[in-house]
C-alpha cells in the first residue's frame, strides 16, 4: 500500500471478496471458525496453551478458515511461518469435515515418516480430547483395517494421512479433500509417478464441491511450489491499521528497527536488545510491539480477483503471532549473522520470508546490466562509508563504500591512484579520498568511517609508517590472513614500524580472515532483490565500476582439494587473473565489521532536523577616545 491510489483500487478490488463472502451461508449455518469455538479443544501434547479453542487467539487464522466453507473457493494456500497456528488450521477445517460435512479426506507430508508422526502427535489426541469427533472415529485397533495410524473411518468418509512419495496411496480412490502439509519439503515424484500434487489432485475429478488446503513455511525463491501456489490466488497479506495516519500495512522485517549492544567474541558472542520500534511505512512513526499486536487488522488482498477463480491465497509471518515475541524473533536474527544455512532458517520459520541468496553467480555481464543511475553521489539508504585500499609496487588502488541496514551494500567510487606507495603525493591524494564529504541529494554529506589498508607486498613498512601518521583519521593498516577458522575481524595489535633497518615506532594493524570475507561477498552478490537484506548496488557513469571491475569482483571461487587439512580453497578462475576489486570489497566490508556502529542511531541522527542557527549579536564598535583619534591607534 504504497500511495493513495493504490489503497483506493486494493479497497475496492478487496470489496469483491467480502461481497461474495457474506453471500453464502454454510452447512447449518456454521462456519469452521465457529466450530472450533464450539467443539475443539487444543491437547496438552501439541500446544503450550491447551484447552478450548478461541479464534480470537489468532484472529488471523479465522478468514483462511472460513473461507474453506465458501462454497465457491475450491482452493486455499497459506503460506506461514512456524508458531503462527498453521497447523491447528489443517485440523480445525478435517475435523469440520469429519463432524460437519463428511467425506473422503486425503492428508499429504512431506514423508511416511512425517505422516506418522503427525497422526500419532497432533491427529489421534485431536480426536481423542473432541467429543464430537471421539464418537464418530472409532478407537484405533492395530488390526483393524478401517482405523490405523495411516487410516481412520468417520461415517460418510476416511482420512488417509500419507507421505508425498507414496505413489499408490496418492494414486488410488477418489477423494473429496486434500491436505497438503509443508509443499515445499515435498518428494519431486511420487516413485516414478510424477509430481505429488497432480496425482492427489487428479483424484478430486469427479467431486463437484471438491476441496484443497496447501499449507507450508517458504523456502527458496523461484523454487517454491507454495510460492507459485499463492502467486495464483489473491495474494492477501494480514495488514495492521497505523495508530498515527490510518494507513494499513503487513509487518515484515524490513519495517523493524531495533537496537542492540554486544558483549563477547565469536562463539561467545552475545547480543543484548534494547529497544524494538515497528516504522510505518506510510508516516514514518514508530510504534512498540504492545501497541501494534492490539492495533485492529485485517487481511488484504493484492490480486482479489482471483477469487472468481476459487483460489484464495495468505501468506504470514511470526511478527504477528501471539506466542513469538519480536524480541525473540530478532535475536535469532542477530545469532544467524554470518552462517547463510542458519539465517535461511531465520528467514523462512520466523520472517516468513523466500531465501534468494542461492544459485550461481550472475556473470560480468549481467552484473554491469545491474547498475543503477545514483540521484546524487550518495544514494538514500547509506548510512556509513568505508573505504579498502589494496597496495600494488606502482599504485593504489581503493574502493569506497556505502553501508546500510542487515548487510545492504552501495558501491561508490572505484579508484587508482598512481605512482609508489613509498612516495608523500601518493599517500596525500589517498588524503583526498577520505577526507573528502560525499553528499546525499539534500545536501547532507557523510566522510569515510574507517579506511583499511593493505600491507603486504614490497612496501609493508611504508604502509605501516604512513597508516600511523593518519591513525586520527581511523585508517588502518590490515594483513590478510587465510587459514581455516581464522575470524574475518580480530581485534587489532601493536606491530613495529622498521625503515632503512631503522625502528620508528609502532603502528595498529588489523589481521582479517579473508576466506570469510569472500564467502560473504558472494553471499550477498547473489541476492537477486533490490530491496531483500545484502543486496549489493553499484552505479553507473564514470565511477569505476566498468567490466574490468566485474570481472576482478568474480575472479576467484571456492573449490574441493582432495588431500588437504582445509579442503576448501577459493582459487582464480582462468581468465580472471586480476583480483583487486574482489579484495577491495573485503577490506572495506572488514572495515565495517571492524568498525562495529548502531546504525538505527546513525539513521536518528541523519533523519533529526538540523537545529535553527543561533543569532549572532551584532558587534559594535567601542567609542574611541581623543586620545585614539589624535593618534590613529585605533
Amino acid at each position: 500500500m504504497k500511495n493513495s491510489s493504490q489503497r483506493n483500487n486494493l479497497g475496492a478490488l478487496n470489496s469483491v471478496v467480502s461481497r461474495a463472502v457474506s453471500g453464502f451461508k454454510p452447512p447449518e449455518d456454521l462456519t469452521v471458525s465457529q466450530w472450533a469455538d464450539n467443539k475443539r479443544r487444543i491437547s496438552p501434547e501439541s500446544a503450550a496453551e491447551p484447552g478450548p479453542w478461541r479464534t480470537s487467539r489468532t484472529p488471523y487464522l479465522k478468514e483462511p478458515m472460513d473461507a474453506f466453507v465458501d462454497p465457491k473457493v475450491r482452493n486455499i494456500v497459506l503460506v506461514s511461518a512456524s508458531q503462527t497456528g498453521k497447523s491447528e488450521f489443517e485440523l480445525n477445517c478435517i475435523g469440520y469435515c469429519v463432524d460437519q460435512d463428511p467425506g473422503s479426506i486425503l492428508y499429504i507430508h512431506p514423508t511416511l515418516g512425517d505422516a506418522r508422526k503427525f497422526s500419532k502427535l497432533r491427529v489421534a489426541p485431536m480426536i481423542r480430547d473432541c467429543k464430537t469427533l471421539s464418537s464418530k472415529v472409532s478407537e484405533e485397533k492395530s488390526r483393524s483395517s478401517a482405523n490405523t495410524v495411516l487410516q481412520k473411518s468417520f461415517p460418510g468418509g476416511m482420512l488417509t494421512i500419507c507421505g508425498s512419495e507414496s505413489a499408490s496411496a496418492l494414486a488410488s480412490t477418489p477423494v473429496r479433500y486434500i491436505f497438503g502439509d509443508e509443499r515445499d519439503r515435498w518428494a519431486a515424484s511420487a516413485g516414478k509417478e510424477g509430481d505429488p500434487w497432480e496425482l492427489a489432485k487428479a483424484r478430486q475429478t469427479t467431486f463437484y464441491n471438491a476441496k484443497s488446503v496447501e499449507v507450508s513455511t517458504p523456502t527458496v525463491k523461484n523454487a517454491s511450489n507454495i510460492e507459485d501456489a499463492y502467486n495464483e490466488g489473491t495474494r492477501e497479506r494480514w495488514c495492521f491499521q497505523c495508530p498515527s495516519c490510518g494507513e494499513w500495512h503487513d509487518i515484515v522485517f524490513k519495517s523493524i528497527k531495533f537496537e542492540y549492544s554486544v558483549t563477547g567474541e565469536g562463539k561467545k558472542k552475545r547480543f543484548k536488545l534494547k529497544q524494538i520500534l515497528w516504522e510505518c511505512p506510510g508516516c514514518g512513526c514508530l510504534e512498540t510491539e504492545a501497541v501494534m499486536k492490539k492495533q485492529p487488522a485485517q487481511w488484504i488482498a493484492e490480486n482479489p480477483d482471483a477469487y472468481l477463480d476459487g483460489m484464495r491465497s495468505f501468506w504470514l509471518n511470526a511478527f504477528c503471532s501471539p506466542w513469538v515475541s519480536w524480541s525473540g524473533i530478532i535475536l535469532q536474527f542477530l545469532n544467524a549473522q554470518g552462517d547463510p544455512k542458519k539465517l535461511q532458517v531465520v528467514f523462512n520459520t520466523k520472517l516468513g520470508e523466500l531465501w534468494e541468496e542461492r544459485g550461481e553467480l550472475d556473470d560480468e555481464d549481467t552484473m554491469l546490466r545491474r547498475r543503477e543511475e545514483y540521484k546524487a553521489e550518495l544514494p538514500d539508504g547509506v548510512l556509513v562509508l568505508t573505504c579498502g585500499v589494496d597496495t600494488q609496487d606502482n599504485r593504489l588502488e581503493y574502493e569506497v563504500v556505502g553501508h546500510g541496514h542487515f548487510g545492504t551494500t552501495w558501491g561508490i567510487y572505484k579508484g587508482i591512484i598512481m605512482g609508489r606507495p613509498d612516495t608523500d603525493e601518493v599517500w596525500q591524494r589517498l588524503d583526498d579520498v577520505v577526507d573528502h564529504v560525499y553528499r546525499f541529494e539534500n545536501g547532507m554529506g557523510l566522510k569515510i568511517s574507517t579506511a583499511f589498508v593493505d600491507s603486504g607486498g614490497h612496501f609493508t613498512q611504508e604502509v605501516y609508517a604512513n597508516c600511523r601518521k593518519r591513525e586520527g583519521k581511523k585508517v588502518f593498516a590490515i594483513r590478510g590472513v587465510s587459514r581455516q577458522n581464522e575470524p574475518f575481524t580480530a581485534p587489532p595489535r601493536k606491530t613495529k614500524i622498521v625503515i632503512d633497518g631503522k625502528y620508528v615506532g609502532t603502528c595498529w594493524r588489523f589481521d582479517i580472515g579473508v576466506d570469510d570475507g569472500k564467502q560473504l561477498i558472494m553471499d550477498s552478490l547473489k541476492v537477486q532483490d533490490p530491496d531483500k537484506p545484502g543486496y549489493c548496488h553499484f552505479p553507473k557513469g564514470g565511477r569505476g565500476y566498468d567490466h574490468a571491475y566485474f570481472t576482478g569482483l568474480l575472479s576467484e571461487r571456492l573449490t574441493y582439494k582432495k588431500g588437504l587439512k582445509n579442503p576448501w580453497v577459493w582459487e582464480k578462475i582462468p581468465g580472471h587473473e586480476r583480483n583487486e576489486p574482489l579484495d577491495l570489497r573485503n577490506y572495506a566490508l572488514a572495515a565495517f565489521k571492524a568498525l562495529n556502529p548502531d546504525l538505527d542511531a546513525i539513521e536518528r541522527r541523519m533523519k533529526k532536523p538540523p537545529a535553527a542557527p543561533v543569532a549572532k549579536p551584532q558587534w559594535k564598535a567601542p567609542a574611541r577616545s581623543a586620545a585614539d583619534r589624535l593618534y590613529g591607534e585605533w
